[in-house]
């Protein structure tokens, strides 16, 4: 009989659950620390770094504080596509959680008219929020 490499056990929920400890250890840092001040240990966007324009993710981590301080119309402000989306982020981790703890793996599989809307939304979203 070949010697065969050993595989690790299968256990399709522990990417999901690092996923969820690594937002959470990430959401308690930035409760304490507000972004829209200077002189805090939080990354920058190397696209706005290097070119001074808006990517679309930019304004998300002070988007992010802003929700979890309770202030929507702020988080709005900081980045609007992200605070629209992210109910359907968390539903995607949520869904990826329940099928991990139930022993499936989960891969959800995009639809390449589904890929394309993504991306000219957020294409459309960074020319917009540079021009105006």
């Amino acid at each position: 009989m070949a010697n065969r490499p050993r595989t690790a056990p299968r256990a399709p929920a522990l990417a999901p659950l690092a996923v969820l400890t690594a937002g959470a250890a990430g959401a308690a840092y930035l409760y304490g620390t507000n972004p829209h001040e200077p002189g805090h240990w939080l990354p920058g966007c190397p696209l706005r770094a290097l070119t001074g324009l808006l990517c679309p993710g930019c304004g998300g981590t002070r988007m992010a504080y802003d929700v979890l301080h309770g202030h929507f119309a702020t988080a709005w402000h900081d980045n609007a596509l992200l605070l629209a989306a992210s109910p359907f982020v968390l539903l995607l981790l949520g869904r990826w959680l329940y099928e991990g703890l139930r022993g499936r793996r989960w891969r959800p599989a995009p639809s390449p008219r589904t890929q394309l809307a993504l991306l000219s939304a957020a294409a459309v979203w960074t020319v917009l929020r540079n021009v105006f």
